[in-house]
């Protein structure tokens, strides 16, 4: 069995040390070397990185790896394995572990998570722009309307499989951008993404992540959950705080946290 986990990153930092992991500099396009292999290789768009995110490096995973089974995740956000302590590294899933999950089930996702007070769709127009998703909403609905049912349930939600992470078998995986790419690219023609600020001009990386469940839901596709392992801590408070302003005073999001 082999299996190819995309790394994304953006700068120098430490990287799990298993062979299934291959760590990525997405938007490489024209930017200094980090010593990593590049999304700018091959079949690519890395130059889209500025609007697509980690999803650079998807692409260039369905294009150009040719494993038994593929995967993304980031350079702060990994699967947890059976690993203890305080120390983030060492909870990371190993590739021992992974192995004996595949032969268990081909596609592994993030726990979901959970927005309580906030469905998906409400949860995104408060922090985002709902015309986004009001947008794919109709394009799903001209395209691929058999996904149309599953993408109201997911909008309807208060939980979801977030940060565009996942690891599948190839045959799913590439199955899965071939009907994801699509979509975001007749997106890009009707939104106007350019004239957004740069945090908020990175729209289809966000948009996909709601997406994923969608895919999966309407392909009936049963998966298994892990921990999520973030290598540097979260500030609730921050977080929460921008969360109650873009809900009840109308702010948007201006980073990440």
């Amino acid at each position: 069995m082999t299996c190819t986990i995309v790394v994304a990153t953006h700068k120098p930092y430490r990287m799990p040390q298993d062979p299934c992991y291959l760590p990525l500099h997405v938007g490489k396009a024209g930017k200094q070397d980090l010593g990593f292999a590049g999304d700018d290789t091959g079949e690519n768009i890395s130059t889209k990185n500025p609007y697509y995110c980690e999803l650079t490096g998807l692409y260039w995973l369905w294009k150009n790896v040719h494993t038994d089974y593929k995967g993304l995740v980031h350079y702060r956000r990994h699967f947890g394995g059976s690993g203890k302590g305080k120390d983030p590294w060492q909870r990371i899933l190993t590739q021992g572990e992974l192995e004996k999950l595949l032969e268990q089930g081909d596609i592994l996702l993030p726990r979901k998570r959970n927005y309580y007070i906030e469905s998906l769709y409400s949860h995104y127009a408060h922090t985002h722009y709902r015309e986004h998703l009001d947008v794919t909403r109709e394009m799903i609905g001209e395209q691929c309307p058999d996904y149309l049912p599953a993408f109201d349930r997911v909008m309807g939600r208060t939980w979801g499989h977030m940060f565009n992470m996942f690891v599948m078998s190839a045959d799913k995986c590439d199955a899965y951008c071939a009907w994801l790419f699509p979509i975001l690219e007749e997106l890009e023609g009707r939104v106007d993404y350019q004239s957004l600020d740069p945090f908020q001009a990175r729209l289809f990386g966000r948009v996909s992540e709601l997406l994923l469940d969608v895919w999966l839901e309407t392909r009936g596709y049963s998966y298994r959950e892990l921990p999520l392992v973030s290598t540097e801590p979260v500030n609730w408070w921050r977080k929460g705080t921008a969360f109650l302003k873009a809900k009840f005073s109308g702010k948007k999001y201006g980073s990440s946290f």
